[in-house]
């Protein structure tokens, strides 16, 4: 696909990819999904804090990041078919570089606790990593969360008369 350069170094799509963007079903795909996993991971982090603190609850705390890490898995395959889609590339486009690079990260500590359940590592070992992968997944949550924000922000700039946004970002 050919690169349209952004209107702006704050340009999070050009019109372009919004509109692949939009177009997209990979787009409600991870719509779906993001607040899923958001519930499955407050769900499960509830059960391994359980777990850590009374000693009950280990299979119920397994399953749940069992889950989670599923749900995680699936979420980064569709969300780099949709970069793909938007992008023309399958990970790290420069709008979502950053974000990709962490999620890494969280994959990374996800799978971590994967190897730990499957080598027998001892069970609060197994679940300090799971709370560490969940540590590395708010902040990437966090991150894409800022990005939506930034769309959003600009998708309001591009339709408000000139100088509106300015002032409601309170930049002169």
């Amino acid at each position: 696909m050919p690169h349209t350069p952004r209107p702006s170094s704050k340009s999070l799509y050009t019109p372009e990819e919004r509109a692949r963007r939009d177009a997209t079903p990979w787009t409600i795909v991870q719509a779906v999904l993001a607040p899923l996993q958001f519930f499955v991971f407050a769900v499960s982090l509830g059960l391994v804090l359980r777990y850590l603190f009374t000693g009950d609850g280990y299979t119920a705390a397994t399953v749940s990041i069992l889950i989670k890490t599923l749900i995680l898995y699936t979420i980064m395959v569709t969300g780099a078919i949709w970069e793909k889609v938007v992008f023309g590339q399958y990970l790290f486009a420069p709008a979502f570089f950053w974000e990709d690079v962490f999620s890494f990260a969280v994959i990374a500590l996800h799978t971590g606790y994967l190897w730990a359940l499957f080598t027998g590592q001892s069970h609060n070992l197994q679940m300090f990593i799971a709370l560490a992968a969940y540590t590395t997944y708010v902040i990437n949550a966090g991150q894409f969360l800022w990005k939506l924000r930034q769309a959003r922000l600009q998708a309001a700039s591009e339709s408000a008369p000139t100088g509106t946004l300015a002032m409601e970002q309170g930049t002169p």
